[in-house]
């Protein structure tokens, strides 16, 4: 028993080793004059916040995708799945307005802390809101779209925290760091849905925070969850935790023998057609990746007839699996940028795989999917909100109200009247699972099956990594040591615009044609962009920044310095 316990400790202790390897820059000499060892211990945890903001902002995104559709339905049954696509698509659409206004604004300040600061409280006002939204009696569909929007502004501290990475890391560091705040990226847009999947066990009721007016249950949890870390995430930009360091400039100065940051950017001039070209990438993949965030828990319950309830919970046991093979991807990202170019690794290793992704997906000889009559599921979710909670959000017919008490008070045995309500309209409509009737190409459309859904989105977790990773990297490295907040404004407002215009062309390409129509269309767009890229990968390697020969600008800089004032002032 104690060899056991000896042998995890050991084990344990190797593994937090490598972990802290994997987060810890190589270079540990500092005869280069650019950074003592205190500076570089400093400069590196504000790296790692960095990492944890990334995270969180991605996890504030993802922890209600999974959720968004039940909790709106559960609030507002006559919403519709088009507008959960508008919800979806709010938050990366106030991400994208205030991405490059943010950059701008930290670039002026020349600091990241007082924005980060400012869009974190405004994250966790959002957040409390949006699990508060019982306490509004109408309008709670605009409402839960407004919050979104406001996470969405809040999270446009992303373009910063990229450009104080860029700045903040050296070149030879720079791969890895990006592959990480990619890492933290990826997991929190990966395990928000587990995380929703994790509160289920509270369910649709949950419990009194306010008697009868809020409810903690598992689609409120998922908003306090990312109030309690934020405010702990506001700690850590304190003055006496966070400490800014740039290091880019200063490493670009002594390699090019510039004495200020200004000329070593006119000395590096970017290739603004690969630049571009990334940010079109970064668009299409992120697109396709919010597909799957977006269409995830309806498609699965349209597809193979779960409930709110399994959806939730099988999306988050399949997404915390694809988080794992992500942490696994991202561990390959480095072997395999030193055995081939970086450009290669992610055509073939990002959007191949992704291609493959898409294509999986379509139905073929199939029969149709389980339907039920969407229209007397509304009706019983209206009339049970009607007797039940005596809530009025949609129309509904009266006669059927009064029929269903006539039928209540005939019952016998010992059934509450909730439990008889519940009984006669099939759980409040909960009962009837599988496509609705309310589209159309259900009862043609052969059914996905789910091993196509698990095949694809495997595919997608291999890929997606690789290829906002490599992107980020090339994109990071073509622009050189300028300071990067609106280019990295402009890189997030493409991710955002791919997250805006996701949900809501799929939502509605889904809703209206169908499953072969929406995976057809996504694979003829990642197809096209990786023939794109095949064509134009020489354009987008990066140059290397040119040292100046050792002895000579140099040598006359440390000269100059050391000459005293009374002798310069004689040669004049």
């Amino acid at each position: 028993m104690d060899e056991r316990k000896i042998d995890e400790s050991s084990w344990f202790e190797r593994t937090a080793k490598l972990i802290r390897q994997k987060f810890k820059s190589q270079n540990t000499n500092f005869r280069d004059d650019l950074e003592t060892e205190q500076e570089y211990k400093e400069r590196w945890r504000s790296i790692y916040i960095i990492y944890f903001t990334m995270f969180l902002i991605s996890l504030g995104f993802s922890i209600i995708v999974t959720g968004v559709w039940p909790y709106l339905d559960k609030l507002d049954p006559t919403a519709g799945k088009e507008f959960m696509g508008y919800i979806v698509a709010a938050n990366p659409f106030g991400q994208m307005l205030f991405s490059p206004l943010v950059g701008w604004w930290s670039n002026r300040l020349g600091s990241i802390r007082l924005p980060l600061l400012v869009s974190l409280a405004l994250f966790t006002l959002s957040s409390a809101i949006y699990s508060s939204l019982e306490l509004f009696d109408d309008y709670r569909k605009h409402w839960m779209l407004w919050t979104r929007f406001l996470v969405g502004v809040s999270s446009a501290n992303i373009a910063a925290c990229r450009s104080y990475l860029s700045a903040a890391t050296r070149v030879s560091e720079r791969t890895s760091a990006v592959s990480m705040i990619s890492l933290a990226q990826v997991l929190g847009f990966i395990v928000g849905p587990a995380i929703q999947a994790a509160v289920v066990p509270l369910g649709s009721d949950g419990f009194w925070l306010i008697p009868q007016k809020l409810r903690l249950n598992m689609y409120t949890a998922s908003g306090w969850i990312n109030v309690i870390l934020s405010l702990f995430n506001m700690y850590l930009f304190l003055p006496h935790v966070f400490k800014e360091y740039k290091i880019a400039g200063r490493e670009a100065m002594l390699k090019q023998g510039k004495d200020n940051e200004r000329d070593t950017w006119k000395q590096h001039r970017p290739n603004y057609f690969a630049t571009w070209t990334l940010i079109v990438a970064f668009f299409v993949i992120v697109f396709n990746f919010m597909l799957l965030e977006t269409l995830g828990t309806p498609l699965t319950m349209d597809q193979f007839a779960w409930s709110k309830a399994a959806s939730l919970k099988y999306m988050g046991i399949l997404m915390s699996v694809g988080a794992v093979l992500a942490i696994i991807t991202f561990a390959s990202i480095s072997p395999l940028c030193k055995k081939f170019s970086e450009v290669k690794v992610m055509i073939w290793g990002g959007f191949f795989f992704m291609v493959l992704g898409r294509a999986i997906y379509i139905p073929f000889n199939n029969d149709p999917p389980q339907m039920f009559d969407s229209d007397v599921k509304l009706n019983m979710t209206l009339i049970c909100d009607r007797m039940l909670f005596n809530r009025t959000v949609g129309s509904y017919d009266l006669g059927v109200i009064t029929s269903l008490n006539e039928t209540i008070w005939s019952e016998k045995g010992d059934f509450s009247r909730e439990a008889t309500i519940r009984n006669l309209t099939f759980d409040c409509g909960e009962e009837l699972v599988g496509c609705p009737s309310s589209q159309e190409w259900c009862s043609y459309t052969p059914a996905m099956t789910l091993t196509q859904f698990i095949i694809g989105y495997f595919l997608t977790a291999f890929g997606y990594p690789i290829g906002v990773t490599l992107i980020q990297t090339i994109f990071s490295k073509l622009l050189g040591p300028r300071p990067q907040g609106v280019w990295m404004g402009l890189m997030t407002g493409s991710g955002c615009l791919s997250r805006v215009m996701g949900p809501v062309f799929v939502t509605y390409i889904y809703e209206e044609f169908g499953t072969i129509w929406t995976f057809g269309l996504t694979t003829v767009m990642m197809i096209s962009c990786l023939f794109w890229l095949l064509y134009f990968n020489s354009v987008l390697i990066p140059g290397e920044i040119e040292c100046v020969p050792e002895g000579q600008e140099l040598k006359e800089i440390h000269n100059m310095v050391s000459v005293p004032l009374n002798e310069r002032v004689d040669e004049d």
